[in-house]
């Protein structure tokens, strides 16, 4: 998901770009999963002290996460179709998420996979033609990757207790809250809250784009973060 950043990062900044547990090449090591454990691990195998976190939706939940678990650890914030833990989800997003589990139930990985594309990628206006083939297909296959990886694994992940969503006026670090315009209307509405309560927060809108902009449109978020990022170095 992040190979352009990898990129297009490192002509400024050391970058790493770790798989949470479940995703891409970590499988779960236990029943009780610790994703921002996970992160701070990572930066410490890399020999990071401090950094600036990127994530997009469950990451942009687990960066935020670990801003205020570990506010040492992280300099700046960008949270990207960040969801918030306190948030009523809208019937439409409801119906997505049953679409994709009884797929699941069925044994039939390929169709929830699909549901996934059309509503996170394509996005709840757009249809999927309107989607760049390469990013909807990179995208199956992180999916179906992630539901091989979680196959049959009863688990849940740690909680951040007090959870995040009692606690945004915590973060105490530069923050950019980013999202799509073509993305679902929960996950905007959740990025005007996240904008209003994090102190200092700066909001940011790219059309054109639903729920992963850096992949479908990674010039123009490379722009914007990268200058925000500019701006906050430290």
């Amino acid at each position: 998901m992040w190979a352009p950043q990898l990129k297009s990062f490192a002509h400024d900044h050391r970058v790493i770009a770790p798989d949470l547990p479940g995703f891409g090449t970590a499988a779960y090591e236990s029943d009780v999963i610790d994703f921002r454990g996970a992160v701070r691990d990572a930066m410490d195998a890399a020999g990071m002290e401090r950094a600036a976190l990127v994530g997009t939706s469950l990451g942009g939940m687990v960066a935020l996460g670990v801003a205020l678990e570990s506010p040492e650890r992280v300099s700046a914030l960008v949270l990207v179709g960040t969801p918030i833990d306190d948030h009523d989800w809208s019937d439409e997003l409801e119906e997505l998420d049953g679409i994709e589990m009884a797929a699941l139930e069925r044994g039939d990985r390929d169709a929830a996979a699909e549901a996934i594309v059309r509503g996170w990628v394509a996005g709840p206006r757009r249809q999927l033609d309107d989607v760049d083939p390469a990013v909807r297909d990179l995208v199956l296959q992180m999916q179906r990757r992630a539901y091989e990886l979680q196959q049959g694994t009863d688990v849940r992940s740690k909680q951040l207790d007090p959870p995040a969503s009692q606690r945004l006026a915590e973060v105490s670090v530069p923050t950019l809250v980013l999202t799509g315009e073509e993305d679902f209307d929960d996950i905007k509405i959740m990025g005007d809250r996240l904008a209003a309560e994090i102190p200092g927060a700066r909001r940011a809108k790219m059309s054109f784009t639903a729920h992963l902009p850096s992949l479908e449109r990674p010039e123009e978020f490379d722009r914007i973060v990268l200058g925000f990022l500019r701006e906050h170095r430290v």
